[in-house]
């Protein structure tokens, strides 16, 4: 791991205090990416992900100095998560209590401290820790180095959707579902 490497969990009142600093990391990320990759845009998306019930920041600075970042919150019951997901599906793939899916919205490194182990210690402290009975997140189908990433974390494709956003690519559906460890026998009622 990194020397100074430190990841650091933020509820949304206290992202707020970083909030440019998301955005910028996020512009040098996907510099380029066109107008589904605005500055607009992500402040739209970000502004209204922290507002979701039980979503959580994890960052990772070195020498105070933010390289990365990952958040996620829980699926409500109405959630707009899943419109636009191709089917088939298995039936009751898409229903949600608050408490059944984790939504991984974004996990993104700056390009200059890439390969280093940094995605992945954001995803197992963030991931890692979640009650929920699953994860899913969306990633482009090109997206190569992300999709064989996560493949090595345990994530698995469903099928494809594309938002509802204008503008929006269409991504690949991925879930990973969580490791229920039976109880042994003696503490079993």
């Amino acid at each position: 791991m990194i020397e100074g490497l430190q990841l650091r969990h933020h509820n949304a009142d206290e992202a707020k205090g970083i909030l440019d600093q998301l955005v910028d990391l996020y512009l040098k990320v996907y510099a380029g990416g066109g107008e589904f990759h605005s500055e607009d845009r992500f402040r739209r998306q970000l502004s209204m992900h922290m507002q979701r019930v039980g979503w959580e920041l994890v960052t990772a600075t070195v020498d105070g100095a933010l390289v990365g970042y990952i958040y996620g919150f829980p699926l409500p019951s109405q959630t707009r998560w899943w419109d636009g997901i191709h089917q088939p599906v298995p039936p009751g793939f898409t229903d949600e209590d608050g408490r059944r899916t984790f939504a991984l919205s974004e996990l993104l490194v700056h390009p200059n401290w890439r390969r280093q182990g940094i995605a992945a210690a954001l995803h197992d402290d963030l991931v890692g820790g979640r009650t929920e009975l699953r994860a899913t997140l969306l990633v482009r189908p090109d997206n190569i180095a992300a999709q064989g990433a996560y493949r090595s974390w345990g994530w698995s494709k469903v099928t494809k959707l594309r938002p509802i956003w204008e503008n929006a690519p269409v991504f690949d559906v991925l879930l990973r579902t969580a490791e229920i460890h039976p109880l042994p026998i003696a503490y079993r009622s």
